[in-house]
């Protein structure tokens, strides 16, 4: 599932092309992905300007020159994509929604496509208060202001949740899965079933430091492909060939050359070196 720095490179391909441009109309193939009536979809977006083009978490937000926002999340496999009228490329083999633009002081140039192979994405409308209420519900942003060690460290102080799954409690902190999860907490030093209360006061401010420096490194190469993510130019990510244990057991650690191992738990699969991330010590009664 794209996480925060693949919906941040898709939200930087798309400020250029789209912000200042109209949507001229609206054609929704797969209504399933949409939420609430199609025609309702359709008749809040054909027309609107586009305003600004950012990002909430792991979704793209398009704010609407009326205030409301299509907010996309693409789910496992969706792509949001520009495509110029000059473009050679195939045009997507799965569209769900197709946007054409146009800016009266330009030629009419270019469609903003939604792509969905399996269709877990959706996209929504919401007006300024639901917007609000939505975004109340999410966590801070990993590279706000508002996410401080200070507020890591509270945080983490009042669950009993392995690190690994408190980070991907979008409650917790926004835009965080499960591919930088685990590169951080590599980073940092810290075994993924260790208990968030139980990090030692001075690991946190490490912690800190690999979340935010994880998620700075894929955004500068525009994100992690590892099957269906691309960028709004159609493009792959590179990061891919820079991690450090996701998706790489059996491989050698790159800090220290021991194998990664994989365990599943939280009905997810971590990835870790046991000796960069020793297992934590067993608490009385715990099967930790």
């Amino acid at each position: 599932m794209p996480e925060l720095p693949e919906a941040e490179t898709i939200v930087r391909g798309l400020r250029e092309p789209l912000e200042g441009r109209r949507i001229n109309s609206v054609r929704v193939i797969r209504p399933d992905v949409v939420d609430g009536p199609a025609a309702r979809f359709i008749q809040a977006l054909a027309g609107r300007l586009v305003d600004r083009v950012g990002r909430r978490g792991k979704n793209v937000v398009i704010l609407l020159d009326d205030g409301s926002r299509l907010v996309v999340n693409l789910g496992m496999s969706g792509r949001l994509l520009y495509r110029s009228h000059e473009d050679p490329s195939p045009p997507p083999t799965h569209p769900v929604a197709e946007m054409p633009l146009a800016d009266g002081d330009r030629e009419a140039g270019g469609t903003l496509v939604y792509h969905d192979v399996r269709r877990f994405g959706l996209l929504r409308i919401l007006l300024p208060e639901d917007y609000r209420a939505w975004s109340g519900t999410l966590g801070p942003e990993p590279l706000g202001r508002g996410f401080t060690a200070q507020y890591l460290a509270e945080a983490c102080a009042a669950s009993r949740s392995p690190i690994r799954s408190w980070l991907l409690d979008q409650r917790k902190v926004a835009g965080v899965g499960n591919i930088y999860a685990n590169e951080a907490v590599h980073r940092a030093g810290i075994h993924p079933r260790t208990r968030a209360c139980r990090i030692p006061d001075d690991r946190i401010p490490h912690l800190h430091r690999a979340i935010r420096r994880v998620l700075r490194d894929a955004i500068e190469a525009r994100g992690t492909t590892l099957r269906d993510y691309r960028t709004a130019q159609g493009w792959e990510g590179s990061y891919a060939g820079a991690l450090r244990v996701y998706g790489r057991d059996g491989e050698p650690c790159r800090r220290c050359g021991t194998p990664v191992e994989r365990e599943v738990f939280g009905n997810r699969s971590a990835f870790f070196c046991p000796r960069c991330q020793p297992v934590p010590p067993a608490e009385p009664g715990s099967d930790l």
